[in-house]
């Protein structure tokens, strides 16, 4: 199976739920690329707030990601920090230039499931993740939501509709999210083998 994990992470919360999500489907015997959207904040804000700055830092060997690599996938993860629950503009872009591949029916059928972050428990994740799989209807892709199918879901927080998880002020991860990741990635590529 081929697995596309596309992020965005300004702090790294994001970044880190796709590597676990990377190290998972790997273990799996998935062909995966890792790939993040385009950074569209200016170099100059981002130098000034040295959180930002050191996550751009650590993931600065990772590819961006492109249409190629939503056409070449079987399954699509996405992971997403909330934006008043919506997603962030930087992935927001790079959705909406993905009419090319939608105009020629090459996002259909596509196993598609999402993971999101936020300051709190109550930050917007959930609707930023249905926010995102409301495009994901438009492509007509099949939406892969963990839902409550394992009891990892629930020890994560029990978001049923993807892997979420709250930061701290000091930018640590309140839940203990791992398992819900793997069994996340776990399940969408059973269900896009299925699909395939």
């Amino acid at each position: 199976m081929n697995l596309s994990i596309i992020y965005y992470s300004t702090y790294g919360s994001n970044y880190q739920l796709a590597l676990w999500a990377q190290e998972a489907a790997v273990a799996l015997g998935a062909n995966v690329r890792l790939r993040q959207v385009q950074e569209l904040a200016p170099q100059s804000v981002i130098d000034n707030q040295p959180g930002w700055k050191a996550q751009q830092d650590k993931s600065k060997d990772v590819p961006v990601a492109a249409s190629d690599d939503i056409e070449w996938a079987d399954a699509l993860l996405f992971s997403v920090p909330s934006r008043f629950g919506n997603v962030p503009a930087q992935f927001k872009q790079f959705i909406d230039t993905q009419g090319g591949l939608w105009s020629k029916g090459k996002t259909i059928n596509k196993a598609v499931s999402a993971m999101s972050s936020a300051q709190n428990p109550h930050g917007g994740q959930e609707a930023t993740i249905l926010n995102l799989y409301t495009s994901m209807h438009h492509w007509g892709a099949i939406i892969v939501s963990p839902g409550y199918t394992d009891a990892s879901i629930g020890k994560a927080g029990g978001n049923p509709y993807g892997t979420s998880v709250s930061i701290d002020a000091s930018g640590n991860m309140v839940e203990d999210v791992k398992d819900a990741v793997v069994h996340q990635v776990t399940r969408l590529l059973s269900i896009a083998e299925k699909l395939k």
